[in-house]
C-alpha cells in the first residue's frame, strides 16, 4: 500500500481545528443577532482563537517530548525483562 495518501496527526489536527474554527464561525453568524453583534462576536472569538494558538505548538512539542520519554522508558523496561528471562532460561 502506498504512503502517498495518508495524512500526518499534524494534518489530521490541522483539518480538525480548521472545521471547528468554521463551525464556530457559522454558529455565531446564524445566532439571532444583529449584523453588528454577529460581527463583532466573530471578531472578538478570533482574537481569543488567535491568543490560544499561540500556545499549540509548545504545548505540542511538549506532549511529544513526554511520550518519547515515555516510550524510551518503556522500551528500555521491556529489553531488561527480556534480557532477564534469556538469562534465567536454561541452556537447551
Amino acid at each position: 500500500m502506498s504512503n502517498g495518501n495518508r495524512y500526518s496527526g499534524a494534518h489530521l489536527l490541522l483539518a480538525f481545528l480548521a472545521g471547528a474554527a468554521t463551525g464556530a464561525v457559522a454558529a455565531l453568524l446564524n445566532a439571532p443577532s444583529s449584523g453588528r453583534e454577529a460581527r463583532d462576536n466573530v471578531r472578538e472569538w478570533a482574537r481569543g482563537a488567535q491568543g490560544k494558538a499561540t500556545l499549540v505548538p509548545g504545548a505540542l512539542r511538549e506532549a511529544a517530548d513526554r511520550a518519547m520519554q515515555a516510550a524510551k522508558i518503556a522500551f528500555n523496561e521491556a529489553l531488561e525483562e527480556t534480557k532477564a528471562d534469556e538469562e534465567t532460561r536454561e541452556p537447551s
